[in-house]
């Protein structure tokens, strides 16, 4: 069968232009809905998506001629990857594509929490000049834990490396990975040593809702607490409880368990975590950026052109 893709979600140029290229024959259909792409997937053997639907058995079971899926995107968690590989449909993922967006946004909103930009803003704002009340943490000589250390964790170690701080990295599926940015460590030692906490690990059968109050009980110090992975890793009432003890410093969230309104607002600690001055909220947006929009394009383009040559 001739490779024929079908491309379901907006994304740059520079993808169609690399097909172009390569005589990869495409449709491009960034306005379609689930229910029009089952009615003709069946006539595709590859498949771009980013966040539009899950693509799930019954998906699967209308497209028996799929050979790929590629996602213009970080992680593949909305896409059901047993089922993939039971049908021999290749994952094809573009996580290089928005690592550097995903560490820069995160150490922003650690840079804000430490300093307390967004609450003496509008402070300032409403016509409060509290200077005491805004005093700050310099991040110099702290202890950074990274959870995953993947290409997002990575990224994130390597723009540290300029504040003098000591990033040690679990990750639970890779050995030996110790390099110029990050210490390979057992969790053990970060509970002890974090003084602060950023994840990095995809959404899995195993980490949905792995932050909870015992998760975050075990760590000896007051930490700073980020979270730019995927909202379903955390029980959000865990970190509230945390602020509330003072064993979390401040929390800066990316990403949530719900999003998107009116969903979110319906959550029943909403409300608790919205009301927070030491709370930093972002709408899913850490790996999307301007360049990213372009990057994950065309990584995925070179990967599948790669794919379909093999």
């Amino acid at each position: 069968m001739k490779t024929t893709i079908l491309i379901v979600d907006d994304i740059h140029e520079i993808m169609l232009k690399k097909f172009d290229q390569a005589g990869i024959h495409y449709d491009y259909q960034p306005d379609i809905s689930r229910e029009e792409a089952e009615k003709i997937i069946s006539n595709y053997s590859g498949m771009v998506i980013r966040s539009k639907f899950q693509v799930d058995k019954a998906f699967f079971d209308l497209a028996p001629n799929l050979r790929f899926i590629a996602r213009a995107g970080a992680g593949m968690d909305n896409i059901d990857d047993a089922i993939a590989a039971q049908r021999a449909v290749q994952l094809i993922p573009a996580n290089e594509g928005n690592r550097d967006a995903v560490g820069e946004h995160m150490i922003g909103m650690l840079l804000s929490l430490m300093n307390n930009l967004n609450r003496s803003d509008q402070q300032i704002r409403s016509g409060q000049w509290l200077r005491e009340a805004n005093r700050g943490y310099e991040l110099k000589g702290r202890t950074v834990g990274l959870i995953g250390y993947g290409h997002n964790g990575m990224a994130t170690a390597k723009k540290l490396s300029g504040f003098d701080v000591k990033v040690l990295a679990y990750d639970k599926y890779r050995i030996d990975y110790t390099d110029q940015y990050a210490t390979e460590a057992d969790m053990e030692k970060i509970y002890k040593e974090a003084d602060v906490l950023s994840f990095h690990i995809p959404l899995t059968d195993e980490t949905k809702g792995m932050i909870d109050v015992d998760y975050l009980a075990k760590f000896e110090k007051p930490i700073f607490f980020l979270l730019g992975a995927r909202g379903g890793i955390v029980q959000v009432p865990a970190v509230l409880s945390g602020l509330d003890s003072g064993s979390i410093l401040g929390a800066a969230f990316d990403v949530l368990p719900v999003e998107k309104f009116p969903k979110l607002a319906e959550q029943n600690w909403y409300a608790d975590l919205i009301r927070r001055d030491n709370v930093i909220l972002s709408p899913h947006v850490a790996g999307w950026t301007f360049e990213s929009y372009y990057k994950l394009s065309e990584i995925a383009a070179d990967k599948i052109i790669a794919f379909v040559a093999s």
